[in-house]
């Protein structure tokens, strides 16, 4: 039995409003929370005692939704999210194929542009990547993940023409002649994945032991994939078993073609890796404007509100699959029609099901879900999962495309919280990085990059933001009874900050450091001193 006293720090526990000053784990598990005094009277001569040093303790992070796999793939991708205009993003993906001596027959990819960062807020083309003079076939995804643009090549290798018509749920940009100009959206772009080369096995493996350690040094011990494939789920459960995976990592089905990988014990763990349940998309990006939206987005073409990937019918369909075998179900939700259709078609199908069992469902992104829409995900038992730090990094493209009162609505989390709501945050990686302590930062002070105010009203406290990736995580999880708090009994899960959250000014939240990282009570990161 090998046992650790940590002591001498604030502990904030996470149930209720304990605050301790020690904490005892013993075997990767919790074994006392109390004050110096009376876990140094625990000791025993063997027992390691850590001195914090005044820092504070919390329950281990917990990612309520990104994409660990495509994460991991974006490891060996042009990083483009510095690029402010087109000749930027060409001169990267040259100096990219140039250090590291890719052939031109190979795909060269890039991710990260943003298009409100470029002049006119447009959108590259093929014309523009084909200006670098490189021969390789190019595709570079839009930082939300639901667009992009290919250069002539890729187009060709597509097979896209005039003639080429628009895809369900998706666009094919074109030129003023109708030819293809590069741009792709949502599923006319998702069909790339078809057409890049994967990388291999050995190379995919190496990718998720680097990509776990972006996890594990912001203070995160379970990451999330939020849309697995049957190859991913198979590679996953491998790197899961192997020596080198200390991260627990959930996989959710893509429901539209990966239903198989979901098995009858949801919640039974194979090494580090499970699959929780499905996941379905119903729109796209709010910053891309392709979230759908029910009323009319601003400026550009008029009444237009973004569109619909599924009919309804559709929709009730896939829900039909995940409540009949009584899983969980992972739903983006970005335009607040995307968020009635889902809202509308689970309550139908639960009802038409009799169903009662707690699935606890996800309304993943919640961006412009609406007080009305929150007042019924109660009585569903469904999860609002919100991406709430787009208020710091797109607000201000926020309120372009919606206007202020809209704008400033983005990611109601005090509406939420107030209903009763179950709610998480997440950081959607590879969108953004997941930076827990930026979300919590972002939750609580709501301030866009250029200081704009993007709704002080939808504020919540910095106990209501951790919990939302804390406690209230596991909970999405069905893992409340054993991690998400520091409690006996529980799993010894901990992240050691160099300051307690509680009592720094709330405008310095984000600039809190994670010195250590715990899992089962084994060290996964260290700070460098």
């Amino acid at each position: 039995m090998s046992s650790t006293i940590y002591y001498n720090g604030t502990i904030i526990t996470m149930e209720g409003d304990q605050i301790a000053q020690a904490v005892q784990v013993t075997d990767g598990r919790i074994a006392a929370v109390g004050s110096n005094s009376e876990l140094l009277g625990r000791r025993e001569e063997d027992t390691r005692l850590i001195n914090l040093e005044g820092h504070t303790v919390l329950p281990a992070f917990i990612d309520a939704h990104s994409h660990f796999t495509s994460m991991a793939a974006m490891l060996d991708k042009v990083p483009l999210a510095d690029c402010h205009t087109p000749e930027e993003i060409a001169q990267a993906l040259v100096r990219f194929q140039q250090e590291r001596q890719i052939g031109e027959n190979a795909p060269l990819v890039g991710f990260g542009y943003d298009h409100n960062n470029l002049p006119g807020y447009r959108h590259p083309t093929a014309a523009d990547l084909d200006a670098s003079g490189l021969k390789n076939p190019i595709v570079i995804a839009h930082a939300s993940g639901h667009m992009g643009v290919v250069n002539s090549r890729m187009l060709k290798m597509l097979g896209y023409t005039a003639q080429t018509p628009d895809p369900e749920g998706g666009k094919i940009g074109r030129n003023p002649d109708g030819s293809p100009n590069g741009y792709l959206e949502e599923n006319a772009f998702m069909a790339l994945a078809k057409t890049v080369q994967n990388a291999g096995e050995e190379e995919t493996l190496r990718a998720f032991a680097q990509a776990q350690k972006e996890y594990a040094r912001r203070g995160v011990v379970l990451a999330q994939d939020g849309m697995t494939s049957t190859a991913s789920a198979a590679l996953m459960e491998k790197f899961a078993n192997s020596p080198e995976c200390y991260l627990d990592l959930v996989g959710y089905a893509d429901l539209t073609n990966a239903t198989g990988i979901v098995e009858e014990d949801a919640l039974a763990y194979h090494g580090h890796y499970r699959t929780g349940g499905y996941k379905l998309f119903l729109d796209g990006s709010p910053q891309g404007r392709t979230a759908w939206m029910s009323q009319p987005y601003l400026g550009g073409e008029p009444d237009y509100c973004g569109y619909p990937i599924y009919t309804d019918e559709q929709v009730e369909d896939y829900i039909r699959i995940a409540i009949s075998r009584q899983k969980q179900i992972l739903v983006h939700c970005n335009g607040d029609a995307a968020s009635e259709q889902f809202l509308r078609c689970y309550a139908k199908v639960k009802e038409e099901q009799g169903s009662t069992a707690d699935l606890r469902p996800v309304m993943v992104h919640c961006q412009t879900v609406r007080d009305d829409q929150l007042d019924r995900m109660p009585g569903l038992g469904m999860i609002a999962s919100f991406f709430v730090v787009h208020t710091y990094y797109w607000g201000d493209v926020h309120i372009r495309n919606f206007g202020l009162e809209r704008g400033r609505h983005i990611s109601p989390m005090r509406a939420a919280i107030d209903r009763g709501v179950h709610y998480t945050m997440h950081q959607d990686s590879p969108v953004v990085p997941p930076d827990m302590l930026l979300t919590i930062w972002a939750a609580v002070n709501r301030l866009s990059k250029d200081g704009t105010d993007m709704g002080a009203d939808q504020r919540i406290t910095v106990m209501e933001a951790i919990h939302g990736v804390t406690l209230g995580a596991a909970y999405q999880y069905f893992e409340e009874k054993s991690r998400g708090s520091i409690l006996p009994g529980k799993r010894a899960d901990l992240v050691i900050l160099d300051r307690n959250p509680l009592a720094v000014p709330a405008g310095e939240i984000r600039n809190i450091q994670v010195l250590e990282t715990i899992k089962d009570g084994k060290s996964i990161y260290q700070a460098e001193k």
